[in-house]
Order: structure tokens, then sequence, then C-alpha cells
């Protein structure tokens, strides 16, 4: 029997995307702008803490118009740029170098804790399968990806992952929403609005890039912390099936 659903986020949580999206994001940016300016990891930080641009093909287009409004930038265009360098023609761009975050082995725990779990992931459902299929070795994951459901932090997405993994004889367990960004931890906010009987856990990890041990770490963590996290982990394998009970 189900004690609770966990639900994960992909980037900077499953996989370090720092020097894969981030770096096409960057590239695209350098791009558009004729090399005059390629965005810093801080300033990509700086963006996200907004949380309005989990998209990065619309983190690229903003950064692009804040440095020269007057540049013409055609979307569709920018996001095949973006994808030639992340996924390249054949899954073989900066997608083959995100070294992951978790092991088959740490789902298999909270499987054996009775937890239920599944992703929910601005990513585009190929190159979210790629990881979570093909180098994870995970068989059919309940997954809600960019093609499913609205950006985040709207909570659809969420709901349509609980609806997937919740039995109908045990409904309104508890969620736990694990995520990087302020647009993750958002999401459970919106989603306690709209269903506020339930229990609902925004869990924030610390991504590879930001983990610094100085003050730009100490700030990242503090930032999801003020915009809903319950709690901050420096990665997602330190949250373990015991924290996890007694979160949920």
């Amino acid at each position: 029997m189900l004690k609770g659903l966990v639900i994960f986020d992909i980037d900077g949580v499953v996989r370090d995307e720092g020097r894969s999206y981030r770096r096409a994001l960057a590239d695209t940016v350098e791009h558009y702008t004729k090399g005059a300016y390629r965005p810093s990891m801080g300033e990509i930080d700086s963006l996200k803490a907004e949380g309005l641009w989990n998209n990065d093909w619309k983190a690229s287009q903003e950064l692009i118009k804040r440095w020269d409004e007057d540049i013409a930038v055609d979307y569709d265009e920018l996001v095949q740029f973006f994808q030639d360098k992340y996924r390249g023609k054949n899954f073989d761009g900066y997608i083959t170098e995100e070294p992951l975050l978790v092991t088959p082995e740490y789902f298999e725990q909270l499987s054996a804790h009775g937890l239920g779990w599944g992703f929910f992931s601005g990513a585009m459902r190929r190159s979210a399968e790629f990881v979570l299929k093909k180098r994870l070795g995970l068989t059919d994951p309940i997954l809600i990806a960019m093609e499913d459901a609205p950006e985040k932090p709207d909570p659809t997405g969420l709901f349509a992952a609980i609806a997937q993994l919740e039995p109908p004889d045990t409904p309104g367990l508890p969620v736990a929403y694990v995520g990087d960004t302020a647009a993750d931890m958002k999401v459970i906010s919106n989603a306690a609005e709209q269903e506020p009987t339930r229990q609902w856990r925004a869990i924030g990890v610390i991504p590879p890039h930001a983990q610094t041990g100085d003050d730009k770490e100490y700030m990242y963590a503090s930032n999801l912390q003020d915009v809903g996290a319950d709690i901050v982990l420096p990665g997602t394998k330190e949250l373990t099936p015991e924290i996890l009970s007694t979160l949920l």
C-alpha cells in the first residue's frame, strides 16, 4: 500500500544539465548577439530565480531581448539552433555529456518503502525518455513532459502525474515535488491553492553547478526557501526514504 507520492523534475535533479542545456542556452544567446554577450551561469541562475523562465528556449529569447531589444529573433529558428546544440542531429549533442545524479537503485528504495514515484519535467519527451529509459534503464516510468502540460509553475502537469500514480482506492495521498528552481517550488504552492485538503511538500535540491560551498550556494538555497521550499538538500540522493517519511 502506498504511503505517499514523490514526483521529480529531471534537469538538475536526475541529470546535471549545467554543461548541456545551460551550455546550449549560452550558445544560443551568444549566436544571436553575434558574440557580443554570453550569459554566465550566475546570470542564468538569476533569470531562473524569477520563477518565470523554466523553458530554456524562452529563457534564451528573454536574455537576447534584455541585451538588445532590437535583435530580430525568429522563435522557431531559435528553437532549432538550441536543439542542434543540445540534442544534436541524432542524440549526439551535449545531451550525451550529462552526468546522472541518481541510480536505478534509488528508485527501487523508494518503492520498497511504499512510495510511488514519477516525473514532471519541462524537458521535451524524447529528451526526458532518453535519460530515464536509455541511460537510467527505468521501465515505462510515469512521465509528464513539455508536450503534455502547460509550463511550470502551472501545476497541471503535477496533477496529471498524480492521476497516473495514485490508486483509486487511496485518494488524497501526500505528495512531494522535487525540483531545483523557483518555478518548481511554485508548482507546489499553486497546487495547494487548487487542492488545499491534500498534504503537499516542496523539496528543493541544489544542482551541481550551484554547489560551490560559498555564498552562491547559500543564496541559491535561500531563494528556493523564499519561494516555498519546505526543505533544501545538497542533492537528490540525500532525499532518502527516511527523510521522506518525516515529510509525508
